[in-house]
């Protein structure tokens, strides 16, 4: 028996809601509350049950620190409705079946509340009971749901912006990646809750309405039962089911108004971490100057003849008396709350605070600002994939340079119009453009068999026509011939063709350092030789920056840095050094051109053409001959003109555009041709390997 009682002792109520039986159990005992007929002690238990259950909801909602960490308190409000519902139904079955038996046909509960609380006048009893309800239902309910509605709006409106946020933070290196993980969960869970409490509220506001409507069902019902079922005259059957009818709400309505009353309170806090009632007694009690001015008041109207003299004097007194006990409070006790809670920092305004270096906030290197429209894009929850795009170009395009592509930070801007996004590098805009989330970009790739229906525009990173079309269009575009792309990928290509054209900007110092450091791990003689040695870190740095600027990817070091070690004793000329490294670098130039092919495409510069330009460079530097005065008005103009012309002939056909020069002719003529013709790529003889072949396809002339 003992062993049998300790069992008992040891399962309660907690081991039965952790096994996952007390849900399914309470919604079978409020089905059954409904269907079967309940005797009046049972109702007094679970009307006293259901008083305790508010109490408690009520009291946990108070103390607990964030409402998140009640984030059952939705479910606990639809099934507390239920309950009090079902016992709706079950104390009317029992009221109108032995009603006419007398007050106790309901059980001791209803009764007390019918004779005791309300008097046992039924008039009164009816009053208190719409009074209640209306501060339950215009006041309580209603205002509790207007917050659930707004708070549920307004989170959701705000969780793109806070998902940015905290992927800003992160891609900033300010929080780790778990932290992340655990402040999206946050914002998801806060959005859940408040939006499950926007839909709780329903319940609250549903019941209160049930309730007026139970009580006149319950008084006309029971009325008319009493006189034709029972032979009650009209005094008698109005007297009995009236206070039964009443006392029933009032059991009912209490519970609902301990509810709504917890369901304001957890809306109209705070999303942080508080203690609720410190928080309460130290924001309205903690200025003695309030109760000061309120013991005044009391206090004149406490003097005012006719007035209750003593409530208002005693009120003035009382009031008075706490003000001066906080004013006075002891010295120890100021001492104890300081240890307690360090005192804050004096506030600085910002006109008198002396600067600092914090002040200086660095730019990012690559930086992605996007309307309000795009944020979609970015965001995970909404669908959006541009995030993960970016790192994997990220990915491949540190992998095709040879070095770490910094971090795209990405982030909101209400300067832009909706749907534009600006990529900034080192601060600077250098690229912009405007898309349409909701629709497809059509890019016209150069032979097209009809046209489309849309807005029309350019590709933002190649400049190819296109048109923006309608999703429902995809397949007659590719029908058509076009290249359909989505609105992420529009962002993503440009950021990526925009990292290219400046990757020699993003390589600085430290990232030539950190490729020195992984060359070290296999060979430090080679490194430590060269740097610095024979050759500075800055003079490395420059070179580096010479061949990506030529799109020259530096993946393979070994090769840069023997190059260098071999040639650093002749000259420090980062242009000289450049070009001796892509002659050692021929085969990967080649490779990237042409791929597997066995014959090398190019055109040359006729032989007048090639004489005219070495003789302008005579005592001058490569890198301004083609700007040398020596040459005759237009022909830089003729020359760009023909260039353009042949490379556009080839990349028509589908073939690389390759210029052949001599090797002193190679600097001035790529410079010539970046920005005019970048499709072209300007090699000199003696930077083709022997084992490829050469076609020449045309030369290029004077005229």
């Amino acid at each position: 028996m003992n062993a049998i009682a300790t069992s008992a002792k040891a399962f309660s109520i907690q081991d039965l809601l952790r096994s996952g039986l007390g849900v399914p159990l309470g919604v079978l005992t409020v089905l059954a509350m409904v269907i079967v007929p309940m005797p009046p002690f049972l109702l007094d238990v679970l009307f006293t049950f259901n008083i305790a259950l508010s109490l408690v909801v009520v009291m946990a909602v108070f103390y607990v620190a964030r409402p998140l960490e009640f984030g059952v308190f939705p479910s606990v409000l639809l099934l507390a409705t239920l309950l009090r519902l079902a016992l709706n139904v079950a104390s009317t079955r029992v009221v109108l079946l032995n009603g006419h038996t007398g007050g106790g046909a309901a059980g001791k509960v209803i009764e007390s509340f019918g004779a005791f609380v309300i008097g046992g006048n039924y008039t009164v009893g009816l009053v208190v009971f719409m009074i209640l309800t209306i501060i339950n239902f215009i006041v309580v309910t209603k205002g509790s749901g207007r917050i659930s509605e707004v708070s549920a709006r307004f989170t959701l409106d705000a969780m793109p912006g806070k998902q940015m946020a905290i992927d800003a933070d992160l891609n900033a290196g300010l929080i780790t990646q778990d932290e992340a993980r655990k402040r999206r969960q946050e914002v998801r869970e806060e959005a859940d809750f408040f939006g499950s409490m926007d839909g709780a509220s329903k319940f609250v506001r549903g019941d209160a309405t049930a309730g007026i409507m139970i009580l006149f069902i319950n008084m006309i019902g029971g009325i008319a039962i009493g006189m034709l079922g029972h032979g009650m005259d009209l005094s008698s059957a109005a007297k009995t089911y009236v206070l039964l009818s009443i006392g029933d709400g009032l059991v009912a309505q209490i519970p609902a108004l301990l509810l709504s009353t917890a369901v304001a309170i957890i809306v109209t806090r705070m999303s942080k971490a508080q203690d609720m009632g410190g928080e309460l007694g130290k924001q309205l009690f903690g200025n003695p100057r309030a109760l000061m001015v309120a013991a005044a008041l009391l206090g004149v109207m406490g003097l005012v003849p006719g007035m209750p003299n003593f409530a208002f004097l005693l009120g003035a007194a009382i009031c008075g008396g706490v003000a001066w006990r906080i004013k006075h409070r002891p010295a120890a006790q100021l001492l104890d709350d300081k240890e307690a809670k360090p005192a804050p920092a004096p506030v600085v305004s910002p006109e008198n605070r002396e600067l600092s270096w914090d002040d200086v906030q660095p730019v990012d290197m690559i930086g992605l600002e996007v309307g309000y429209r795009l944020v979609p894009l970015v965001d995970k929850t909404q669908g959006g994939d541009l995030l993960a795009r970016i790192r994997g170009i990220r990915r491949k395009l540190s992998q095709d340079l040879g070095f770490l592509v910094h971090t795209v930070h990405i982030r909101d801007n209400l300067e832009l119009a909706p749907n534009a996004y600006r990529i900034n590098l080192a601060g600077v805009p250098v690229g912009e453009s405007t898309i349409y989330p909701d629709r497809e970009m059509a890019i016209n790739p150069g032979r097209v068999f009809g046209k489309l229906a849309g807005i029309e525009t350019r590709d933002p990173a190649f400049g190819m026509e296109a048109v923006w079309i309608e999703p429902a269009m995809r397949d007659q575009a590719h029908s058509l011939g076009y290249t359909v792309v989505d609105a992420s990928t529009v962002i993503a290509t440009h950021v990526s063709h925009i990292v290219q054209q400046h990757a020699h900007e993003l390589l600085g110092h430290e990232e030539v350092q950190s490729l020195l450091n992984t060359l070290a791990k296999i060979a430090p003689k080679l490194v430590e030789d060269l740097i610095p040695k024979q050759l500075s870190l800055s003079v490395l740095v420059r070179v580096l920056q010479l061949l990506l600027q030529e799109r020259v990817p530096i993946k393979n070091m070994r090769t840069i840095v023997e190059t260098l070690a071999e040639h650093a004793s002749r000259t420090q000329d980062p242009q000289i050094l450049q070009s001796v490294v892509r002659v050692a670098l021929g085969r990967q130039i080649v490779q990237d051109i042409a791929g597997m092919n066995e014959e090398l495409p190019v055109f040359t510069l006729d032989s007048d053409l090639e004489q005219l330009l070495s003789s302008a460079m005579n005592g001058a530097d490569s890198t301004t001959a083609l700007a040398n005065p020596g040459l005759e008005p237009g022909l830089a103009e003729r020359l760009q003109r023909r260039l353009t012309e042949s490379a556009q002939r080839q990349e028509t056909a589908g073939k690389p555009a390759v210029l052949l020069v001599p090797p002193q002719l190679r600097v001035a003529m790529s410079r010539f041709v970046r920005s005019a013709v970048p499709s072209l790529h300007v090699l000199a003889w003696n930077e083709i390997p022997d084992s490829r072949k050469v076609r020449l396809i045309g030369t290029v002339g004077r005229n």
